[in-house]
């Protein structure tokens, strides 16, 4: 028998909950039966298993980051749309630290929706980057340089590796007004050529 107000949706956001709250590693059948308050087999009238509520919380995930990064942007072009995106993406981490985990992480089965969800944030960061008029290999580029950068200061922020006494508000502000001059300077020097 299903209970009452149990969907895949509670689920989802009960898991995210504990996620973001004790780790991913807390997310385990057994936590998320206690937390709903039923046992665990009556988890599988709407999952799968361990590795399907993965998967559905990775879709999520990639759903609220591409929602947060496209309000970021509105009005916003060029520079102010880059900056506005890579700060979006930042505050998205600090609050779903456990879900922002899932959502990086490579699923054991890579489906389709995944891999809409995946593309259409790497369409909306080409979007934005259009304004820069980049060739094809620098964009790409460009691309994999910004999400070094956002995962990596992400990363290193959650594991409290950044413990010096300057401001981590102040470097990330230094990170991304050089990154966003380095791909003027791509352009400036693109065009010299």
């Amino acid at each position: 028998m299903v209970r009452v107000g149990l969907d895949l949706n509670k689920i989802i956001q009960t898991a995210v909950e504990i996620a973001d709250n004790e780790g991913l590693e807390a997310v385990t059948l057994a936590s998320l039966a206690r937390k709903l308050s039923v046992k665990s087999p009556s988890l599988f009238n709407h999952i799968k298993g361990l590795a399907s509520l993965k998967s559905e919380m990775s879709l999520y995930g990639l759903r609220l980051l591409l929602e947060k990064l496209k309000i970021s942007i509105e009005g916003k072009e060029q520079d102010e749309a880059l900056s506005a995106m890579a700060y979006a993406y930042v505050e998205f981490t600090r609050e779903h630290p456990g879900l922002y985990e899932i959502t990086i992480q490579a699923p054991e089965e890579i489906d389709g929706e995944l891999k809409k969800a995946s593309d259409e944030i790497v369409e909306l960061i080409i979007h934005v980057l259009k304004d820069y008029n980049l060739d094809h290999n620098n964009m790409i580029h460009t691309i994999r340089g910004l999400r070094s950068l956002l995962h990596g200061f992400s990363s290193l922020e959650q594991s409290g590796a950044f413990a010096m006494s300057i401001s981590v508000e102040e470097s990330f502000e230094f990170l991304i007004k050089n990154f966003i001059k380095s791909i003027h300077q791509i352009n400036k020097e693109s065009n010299i050529k």
